[in-house]
């Protein structure tokens, strides 16, 4: 036996039990480059209970919901693709900080999807503490097809009720920060029946992004109008097995949204089996239909269009302008033709989904974003480990002791913070920061991405807790500065205070001066909405719904909840 062949045909000599066990030390890749090997061995590595061990391996669901995911798909393989390629990359915080009040978007597993869950402004009781008890509403929801195919959904609502509005995941890279709301446009063969599944741009078409924001906002609301299907229980609201739901109705859900990507409005009378294709796609909008709508007039916006002299127009005497001499095209011009070329790069056109990685600065834990952009904004979340104990999810009220509020105020505001290390050059050590992601209030008082407060992690406070701590124990205490209050908090200051550790799951912060004090717990999203403890709220307007911006300072949900005309 020659050397080369050595490892091989030793490798063939275990059995499928024994490999398996070995592929816990192998990831997704390196499995697939051992398939490439040759046929004896793709004959070992390929096969189900190798797959289910990569499933594992992975690590965004547990053993048992691995196993109630295959019911609805082909293989382990296929599974471990949606893993990989969608699930994984996409869980996780994602935020706008337009308005600044809302906008916080956790995207978790659902069954046989992934699914993105707006955690709503709100107040909570004394005992939110102890309870974890949160309001939230759909956002989107990626499922997976049998045979691993995916299908886009955006969550929202029109004047008759909810909606689900059918599009594309145009691209979804593994480092991924940054997810897109967009129309895409799609070329359509002769043949009903062939539908040219990407895109052919040529080098000069425009893409979305470069749009006019109000021709990108125009365009989202006409393609969503015409591709919206209404939607009732049990697809209302059901994204994900809780402790309360039944798996058989998951899986009913499950199918109803795979006819309605395949079928449109027609889904209910139809079979997924069936391959009889229909003569266009429920998902996209004909370009024809759209000219009827895109006219300059539909376009018209005040702030961009107003037609300005520019240097190199000259006025006479007499009042006649020269600028005919001027050969550089207005912004209104430019804008024209954008809009042209973009509406000229497809014969249809409908929703998609884009998540990609960009560079992005960032202040304290804050990235900085564009907030005119339909997008939402990855924060990473670093688990807790030796040497950064306290770095994750929290969420807290004012008051104290810990769940306990003051009767004449039997409701707070929750605040979420993103706790966050870095090394501070001003203080030359390490600092820990807690950035505000989430205020309950009705109106903004601190603004999203500022830090509630900034501790010295390294350097140990010998302040004393300054109120009546009812015999709590605290394990250690850092000195730093909490956010204080400046004009209208936009541009807050700093005063001294202290961070007291009751456990690593519990921190209290305490403003020196004030006595004020935020008591923050650590939060497991996926947990408190897998438990049942949240409460489901009904959908913005789609486009706003990804990313809502009419309002600045203000609980868009609030808004809503109140106005019946919020709708239109």
């Amino acid at each position: 036996m020659n050397k080369e062949s050595f490892g091989a045909c030793l490798l063939l000599t275990l059995p499928q039990d024994v490999f398996a066990v070995i592929s816990r030390f192998l990831s997704p890749s390196d499995i697939c480059n051992l398939i490439l090997c040759g046929k004896s061995i793709c004959a070992l590595v390929d096969s189900e209970k190798t797959w289910l061990v990569q499933c594992e391996v992975v690590k965004v669901i547990p053993l048992f919901e691995i196993v109630q995911w295959r019911i609805g798909i082909s293989s382990y393989k296929v599974l471990c693709r949606f893993l990989v390629e969608v699930v994984k990359p996409l869980v996780g915080i994602w935020v706008q900080e337009n308005p600044e009040l809302g906008n916080v978007v956790y995207v978790m597993p659902g069954f046989l999807s992934v699914v993105g869950c707006r955690i709503i402004p709100q107040k909570v009781g004394p005992l939110w503490i102890q309870e974890g008890r949160v309001k939230w509403s759909p956002v989107f929801e990626i499922i997976c097809g049998p045979d691993g195919s995916n299908g886009f959904f955006l969550h929202g609502r029109d004047k008759e009720g909810s909606c689900l509005y059918p599009g594309f995941v145009m691209g979804i890279e593994k480092s991924c920060n940054v997810l897109l709301l967009e129309v895409e446009p799609r070329r359509e063969k002769i043949l009903c029946n062939e539908i040219e599944r990407g895109t052919s741009r040529k080098e000069e078409e425009i893409p979305f992004c470069k749009l006019a924001f109000s021709d990108r906002k125009n365009l989202l609301n006409i393609v969503t109008s015409h591709v919206g299907l209404h939607v009732v229980e049990p697809l209302n609201g059901k994204l994900f097995l809780t402790l309360k739901d039944d798996e058989a109705m998951l899986v009913e859900r499950r199918t109803m949204l795979l006819k309605m990507h395949k079928f449109g409005g027609n889904w209910k009378n139809m079979n997924l089996e069936e391959d009889d294709q229909l003569c266009y796609n429920p998902m996209q909008v004909d370009i024809k239909e759209l000219w009827e709508y895109l006219r300059d007039d539909f376009f018209f916006d005040m702030e961009e269009d107003l037609i300005k002299v520019t240097p190199t127009e000259s006025t006479n005497v007499l009042g006649e302008s020269s600028s005919s001499k001027n050969t550089a095209p207005s912004s209104s011009e430019i804008r024209h033709s954008n809009r042209k070329s973009f509406l000229s790069s497809g014969d249809t056109f409908g929703l998609s989904l884009k998540a990609s990685y960009t560079e992005l600065d960032s202040y304290e834990g804050w990235p900085y974003m564009y907030v005119h952009h339909f997008s939402l904004y990855k924060l990473p979340v670093k688990k807790a480990v030796d040497h950064e104990v306290y770095a994750g999810l929290w969420g807290g009220t004012f008051g104290w002791p810990a769940g306990k509020f003051p009767t004449e105020k039997p409701e707070k505001a929750l605040y979420l913070l993103m706790l966050t290390y870095e090394e501070s050059k001003e203080y030359n050590e390490r600092v820990l920061i807690g950035t505000k992601i989430l205020e309950g209030n009705r109106y903004v008082e601190r603004p999203n991405g500022t830090a509630m407060f900034i501790v010295n992690i390294d350097t140990p406070s010998l302040e004393p807790f300054p109120v009546d701590a009812d015999e709590t124990d605290f394990e250690n205490s850092y000195s730093g500065n909490g956010i204080a209050e400046g004009y209208g908090f936009r541009y807050p200051g700093s005063k001294p205070g202290s961070l007291f550790v009751i456990t690593n799951d519990l921190l209290a912060f305490v403003w020196q001066e004030t006595k004020d004090v935020i008591t923050l717990q650590r939060l497991i999203l996926a947990e408190i909405l897998k438990k049942g403890l949240g409460s489901c709220v009904p959908p913005l307007p789609p486009t706003k719904n990804f990313t809502y911006m009419r309002r600045s300072y203000i609980n868009e949900f609030t808004k809503s909840s109140t106005d019946p005309s919020y709708s239109e």
